[in-house]
């Protein structure tokens, strides 16, 4: 179960980024107000809020099953343990947060929040991935 979790979890984090590059794109030109905001940016953007949303429920069961998430006088000392513990889980939510806000304003056809929102959202997730070159025992899938 717990190896079936972390596979899923690692492999939509590649649709979740896909979406958002997608969304952050398709709404880019639209910023300004002179092309119409598409029900096909909607749908996008639903879809990627429904990625981020499914992520977070995978992430959930996985912070309560993880061997990296530690809650002792040692969590904060290790960095494996203060990574998985605390900074990926509240950069993830803050993210899933961003992305929520900026598709209550894609379905209001609001382009410029659309993309800023989500353009924020992707930052803090790049940055709290635990991608190989960091060291906290993450592999490429």
């Amino acid at each position: 179960m717990y190896s079936a979790l972390t596979h899923s979890h690692s492999g939509l984090r590649w649709i979740l980024l896909v979406l958002l590059v997608l969304t952050i794109f398709s709404v880019f030109g639209k910023r300004n107000g002179k092309v119409p905001f598409a029900d096909g940016d909607k749908k996008l953007s639903l879809f990627t809020l429904i990625a981020a949303h499914l992520q977070a429920v995978i992430g959930l069961g996985l912070y309560f099953m993880s061997t990296k998430v530690e809650f002792s006088g040692n969590t904060m000392s290790n960095p494996v343990f203060r990574f998985f513990t605390m900074e990926h889980t509240l950069m993830m939510l803050i993210a899933i947060i961003l992305i929520t806000l900026g598709y209550g304003h894609a379905k209001k056809g609001n382009a410029k929040k659309v993309f800023t929102f989500y353009l924020i959202a992707l930052i803090i997730i790049l940055a709290a991935i635990p991608w190989p070159f960091r060291e906290l025992g993450a592999g490429w899938m």
